[in-house]
């Protein structure tokens, strides 16, 4: 098995608010990638203490211990557990209730002898390569689906999409969001690799379209995860103004992850 993990600052002088991990049990009978992508906020009060980083680690380490030592429940039901252990770590001091309390987008894998399953929520993404070399992108798309005139404040964000019906999900403060997740199960025997990352290198197709998600892959698998965050940062810093993309980009640099794992 070959895994690589890849996560990096949009900025050198500011916290990466992603998370990454590969967990192999002792067992040596399967194993999990998980991806979260911590939701900026804005300069506003969020009612929190706590950084987006601090949330992301707790949540993303729940997750690791969760996907690894019960594999028996199911991802969404792990991801359930962890908010609530999340939750209950902060909330004595901070406004949970408030929308802009810390969150993150979320993409889970975990494979065993039998079975590859999968979890995402919100706009990071999963690859599923197949053993005829197909790669299918698993995506949560309700945010890309909004028009683009729903997005044009934080606050009417805040006040009718973030975590609503007819909007989008993160996984915050409450765990029956878990259920809003798009998930799913194929036969191992017919997974050949999985790729789980965040939107910040996501552009390399999405932004700036410089192939699609087999090219991608195909990339991680020859130069390697840090080749590809490289490459994004190239074109980034070559169009600051964000000219070049198709939908225009709200920061220059974003942080970027990428957890590849050939099984």
């Amino acid at each position: 098995m070959r895994t690589e993990l890849v996560s990096e600052p949009g900025l050198a002088d500011h916290p990466n608010e992603d998370f990454a991990s590969v967990g192999l049990p002792a067992s040596g009978q399967g194993g999990s990638l998980v991806v979260l992508d911590g939701v900026t906020p804005p300069r506003s009060e969020t009612g929190c203490l706590h950084s987006v980083p601090w949330f992301t680690a707790r949540l993303g380490g729940a997750l690791t211990e969760l996907t690894v030592s019960l594999p028996d429940v199911p991802l969404a039901e792990a991801l359930s557990r962890a908010i609530s252990r999340t939750s209950a770590a902060h909330a004595e001091t901070c406004d949970l209730s408030h929308p802009r309390t810390p969150q993150a987008t979320v993409v889970l894998a975990r494979w065993s002898p039998a079975s590859v399953e999968y979890l995402v929520l919100s706009d990071s993404a999963l690859l599923v390569e197949t053993a005829d070399g197909t790669v299918t992108p698993v995506l949560d798309d309700r945010l890309a689906r909004l028009p683009r005139s729903a997005l044009a404040t934080d606050a009417l964000v805040d006040a009718h999409y973030r975590n609503k019906e007819g909007g989008f999900f993160t996984a915050a403060a409450d765990p029956s969001v878990a259920a809003r997740a798009v998930t799913g199960a194929l036969p191992r025997s017919e997974v050949r690799t999985l790729a789980a990352l965040t939107d910040g290198a996501g552009r390399w197709v999405e932004k700036f379209r410089e192939g699609d998600w087999a090219d991608f892959l195909a990339l991680v698998r020859k130069q390697g995860a840090r080749a590809l965050v490289d490459r994004v940062r190239e074109l980034e810093r070559a169009d600051a103004a964000g000219s070049r993309t198709h939908l225009g980009r709200s920061k220059t640099h974003d942080d970027a992850t990428v957890a590849y794992a050939e099984l």
